[in-house]
């Protein structure tokens, strides 16, 4: 039985490694999946988990399905920074990611057919199979375009887990979130690097002890959650504004900031290290000599509307 699960998964990985040599149309690309939908709206691309009378819970067939939706993502940003050094104003490839779910809930966290499922295996196939699942979180979390959660509905265990891999979540008031693994025995082990990172190691300390279920308010008091709106209309309308301001900078100032916040903070720079110095003044003058940095500089001493900004975009 270890040996097909083996197998199994690295036909798995096979699958998602050969994506990224994909590059994503401009036009909806969901034909190729079938538990969500991926499709680039303009300048950003819409992942939508489309199981809703299953609360979007994932399974092995969905964590593939994510992963590659967001492997796919990430080729194509490379294919199109490697072929236009300099953004222009008819993006091919997506400036951010919206992430959410099709129905009334953003993610119930794991299906319970598949949780009955892993309940049969050994312990060396649920470690293969929790691989699997790492990889979709780390996929979310590694693409070089801001990652934004639209959490419509409830987030519970991996669905939370979901919303802290992203790079910032705007969430429905009514939203209800939370790590509620040892209420079933378990642990939220997996998706505990993206989860801390997000909100600390003391409100971890309170919710993946307690397993407590907490408003999108408190989610956004212990950082899990940005903002949060009292209806979908409203919500629908910060996702689509902050998604605009996005769309209208620098590309590769954006993917930098970005790679900017995590560097800091997973190399512990501190303001007496005099690595510190030299790492962020090696940072910003690397990007002032760029293709892209001397393109915004020119377009701001002169006055001019940078090459990337899309006409149609008002911050």
């Amino acid at each position: 039985m270890l040996g097909r699960r083996l197998k199994s998964v690295q036909l798995l990985s096979s699958k998602v490694a050969n994506s990224a040599a994909r590059v994503m149309s401009t036009t909806a690309s969901s034909s190729s999946f079938k538990y969500l939908t991926s499709e680039l709206k303009g300048a950003t691309a819409y992942v939508t988990l489309n199981r809703p009378d299953l609360h979007n819970a994932f399974n092995e067939h969905v964590i593939e399905e994510i992963t590659r939706a967001f492997t796919d993502i990430t080729a194509s940003v490379r294919a199109s920074v490697a072929q236009n050094p300099v953004a222009d104003a008819n993006p091919t490839a997506p400036r951010s990611v919206v992430l959410t779910g099709n129905g009334p809930s953003f993610s119930a966290g794991a299906d319970l057919n598949w949780m009955a499922k892993m309940a049969t295996y050994t312990e060396e196939e649920n470690r293969v199979d929790s691989l699997a699942l790492y990889d979709m979180f780390h996929a979310i979390y590694a693409c070089p375009v801001p990652v934004v959660a639209r959490v419509n509905g409830a987030a519970l265990g991996g669905g939370s887990g979901l919303v802290a891999a992203c790079d910032f979540a705007l969430a429905l008031d009514t939203a209800k979130l939370g790590f509620t693994e040892v209420g079933l025995g378990l642990i939220p082990a997996v998706i505990s690097p993206f989860c801390i990172g997000k909100i600390g190691a003391v409100h971890a300390s309170r919710y993946f002890l307690t397993g407590e279920r907490f408003s999108a308010e408190e989610a956004q008091r212990i950082g899990l959650v940005t903002q949060v709106h009292k209806t979908i209309e409203e919500l629908d309308a910060a996702v689509e504004k902050i998604t605009a301001v996005i769309a209208n900078n620098s590309p590769a100032a954006v993917r930098a900031a970005k790679q900017l916040v995590k560097d800091v903070t997973q190399k512990g720079l501190t303001l007496d290290k005099e690595e510190t110095k030299q790492f962020v003044t090696k940072g910003i003058a690397s990007i002032r000599v760029s293709k892209e940095g001397q393109a915004g500089l020119h377009a701001f001493l002169n006055k001019q509307k940078a090459p990337w900004v899309i006409a149609s975009v008002k911050k």
